[in-house]
C-alpha cells in the first residue's frame, strides 16, 4: 500500500475528503515473463541489480582497478549524479565508459507519467521492460521529510480485501535493479524541488517480503554509505505477516519494519487478510515478541487500517492494547481511502480519534497518518489496477456495517 508520512494527532481534524478515483486505466496488459535481471555469462547486465561487492567483482573482472568499482557506485547512487547512461559517469576513464556501454545498462525502468495531485503528492508510473506497469508516489512535507513509497511486485498475491493492488493478483516480482531504481529517479526527479529525498517506505504495489531476496538486497543499496545513504532508521519495509520472511529479514536486515496488523481477532482478520489463515495473530506477534527481543533498540510499526463498523470498535482497542503487550512498538493509525469496487467505509473522524485516546490511555505510542494524494489515487491502499480476485464471504455480523 502507498506510504504517507506519519503525524501525530494534533488539534485538526482528518480531512473529510474522498473523492471517486479517476475513470482511466492507469496499465495495460501485463505480460509474464520471468523476473530475473539478465546476468547470464556474455549478456548485458544491469548494474543496480548489483551490490557493491558483486559490482566490484564484475569491474575487475573486466581488467579495470577496485578504484574504478567506486567512481562508478559513486556515479550510480551518490555524489548527486544519479547516472542512467554511460555519458553521466563523470571522472571514469573512457575505457571504462565504453566498457559499460557494450556490456551493461544503467536504466531498469522508463517515466510513463507523472501524476500531481492536488496536495503537491506526485504519483509516478513506471513502464518495464516487458511493458509492466508499476506506481511509485513521493510525498514531500512541509517539515523538510520527503518520502518516496516503492512498490516490491506488480500487482499482489495477498488479496487483502480493503487494498486495490490485492485486486490485481501477483503478475511478477520486481527485480532488484527496479525497486532500487524507483529511489534514484525520485532523488533525480524531484531533489531540486523537495530537497533532499529522506525517507523510504516498501508500502507501495505488492508484498515486499513475497520478494524477500530482492527487497533485503534492495534496501542494503539503498542505506549503503557511499551510495543512496539513506539511514536504516529511515527506510522502512512494511509486511502483511509472512512469518519466516519476518524472521529472515529481522537477522539480515537492519532497516525498520512495519506489520500490517488491521485487526484483532482472527476472525476478522481471516476476512479482510486472508494471509492470517496461515499465520495467526498468535503465531505472528509471538514471532515479533521473540525476535525482538534479541534486538535491542529495535520496534516495530504496527499499520492499522480503520474500517468502520469492522475493526473501529472500544473492544477491538482493548484487544490491540492487549495484543502488542510486551512488543517495543508504535501504532499507526491509517484512515481507509475509498476505491472502486470497495466494499469498505473509512471511519469518522471522531470515532478515530477516541480510538487512539484509548491507545494512548494504556500507555502505547500511537500516530494517525493523514491522506495524502487521494484524489488522484496515490493514498494508501490506492495503487494498481482492479483485478479479478475474490472478494471474500463477509461474516454475518459484520454485513449490516458494509
Amino acid at each position: 500500500m502507498a506510504a504517507l508520512p506519519l503525524l501525530r494527532w494534533g488539534a485538526s481534524s482528518l480531512r473529510a475528503h474522498y473523492p471517486p478515483p479517476p475513470s482511466r486505466r492507469l496499465f495495460s496488459a501485463i505480460r509474464r515473463p520471468p523476473a530475473a535481471a539478465r546476468c547470464e555469462p556474455g549478456s548485458r547486465v544491469m548494474l543496480k541489480g548489483m551490490d557493491y561487492p558483486e559490482l566490484e567483482k564484475w569491474v575487475q573482472s573486466r581488467g579495470f582497478r577496485p578504484g574504478q568499482a567506486m567512481m562508478l557506485w559513486k556515479c550510480l547512487y551518490g555524489n548527486n549524479v544519479w547516472a542512467h547512461c554511460p555519458d553521466e559517469l563523470a571522472g571514469l576513464n573512457k575505457d571504462l565508459r565504453k566498457m559499460i556501454s557494450e556490456n551493461a545498462d544503467l536504466k531498469a525502468l522508463t517515466v510513463k507519467d507523472i501524476i500531481t495531485a492536488s496536495d503537491g503528492t506526485r504519483k509516478i508510473l513506471f513502464s518495464l521492460e516487458d511493458a509492466s506497469v508499476i506506481e511509485t508516489v513521493v510525498i514531500p512535507s512541509a517539515r523538510g521529510r520527503t518520502t518516496v513509497c516503492v512498490s516490491s511486485q506488480v500487482g499482489c498475491a495477498m488479496n487483502c480485501q480493503f487494498c486495490f493492488t490485492g485486486r490485481m493478483g501477483l503478475r511478477k516480482h520486481l527485480s532488484t535493479a527496479e525497486i532500487v531504481e524507483q529511489a534514484v529517479f525520485a532523488r533525480r526527479l524531484f531533489s531540486d524541488e523537495f530537497g533532499s529525498i529522506t525517507n523510504v517506505v516498501f508500502m507501495g504495489m505488492g508484498e515486499p517480503l513475497h520478494n524477500v531476496d530482492n527487497v533485503i538486497k534492495a534496501s542494503s543499496i539503498m542505506v549503503d554509505e557511499q551510495g543512496l545513504q539513506f539511514s536504516p532508521r529511515k527506510v522502512t519495509v512494511s509486511t502483511s505477516g509472512l512469518v519466516p520472511q519476518i524472521k529472515r529479514f529481522l537477522h539480515e536486515s537492519n532497516c525498520d519494519l512495519a506489520v500490517s496488523l488491521n485487526a484483532t481477532t482472527d476472525e476478522v482478520r481471516n476476512w479482510i487478510m486472508p494471509i492470517n489463515r496461515k499465520y495467526n495473530l498468535s503465531l505472528l506477534l509471538g514471532t515479533l515478541r521473540e525476535e525482538l527481543g534479541l534486538r535491542p533498540k529495535s520496534i516495530v510499526l504496527f499499520e492499522y487500517v480503520m474500517l468502520a463498523g469492522v475493526n473501529d470498535s472500544v473492544d477491538d482497542a482493548k484487544r490491540l492494547t492487549q495484543l502488542v503487550d510486551g512488543i517495543p512498538c508504535k501504532i499507526n493509525l491509517i484512515s481507509f481511502n475509498p476505491h472502486s469496487g470497495s466494499q469498505f467505509k473509512p471511519t469518522p473522524d471522531d470515532k478515530i480519534i477516541e480510538f487512539r485516546n484509548m491507545l494512548i490511555q494504556s500507555g502505547l505510542t500511537v500516530m494517525v497518518r493523514l491522506s495524502r494524494g487521494d484524489d488522484q489515487m496515490a493514498a494508501c491502499g490506492q495503487l494498481g489496477e482492479p483485478g479479478q480476485l475474490p472478494l471474500l464471504r463477509v461474516p454475518e455480523k459484520f454485513q449490516a456495517a458494509l
